[in-house]
């Protein structure tokens, strides 16, 4: 028994919907054996997932095929994961960077937010 990588990708939970999983492949962000591939294109046991979330790839092994969707626990049961740390780390760093801005609603810089920020970029490439 095979399935479709795009109804593999929703049974173990890399997209809330089949569409967004379809969507997800088309756009390459979830690769087989890393290569960008249809929705269509069928997983088998043994097949290497690669799911690109952000700047980070998250690589998966297929070890048994699923006949409808799991919960969350289960998912272990499915798929080992191969990612590598540095990978991981990628991700974290990733998000880190993404606290680092403005919060919602405030707007873009003022002029004086931009002198500083000016004043501390020339200050720190002196350095």
């Amino acid at each position: 028994m095979s399935y479709r990588l795009d109804k593999y990708a929703w049974g173990v939970r890399f997209a809330k919907t089949r569409s967004q999983a379809a969507d997800s492949i088309n756009k390459g962000r979830i690769r087989l054996n890393g290569d960008h591939v249809k929705p269509a294109r069928e997983v088998k046991l043994g097949d290497e997932i690669q799911v690109i979330r952000h700047t980070a790839t998250f690589t998966y092994r297929v070890i048994q095929l699923l006949e409808k969707r799991v919960g969350a626990k289960l998912v272990a049961d499915y798929l080992v994961d191969l990612t590598p740390e540095e990978e991981i780390e990628k991700l974290r760093t990733y998000q880190l960077a993404q606290r680092s801005y403005r919060a919602h609603n405030e707007g873009k810089p003022s002029k004086k937010d931009r002198r500083d920020l000016d004043a501390f970029m020339e200050e720190w490439q002196e350095d």
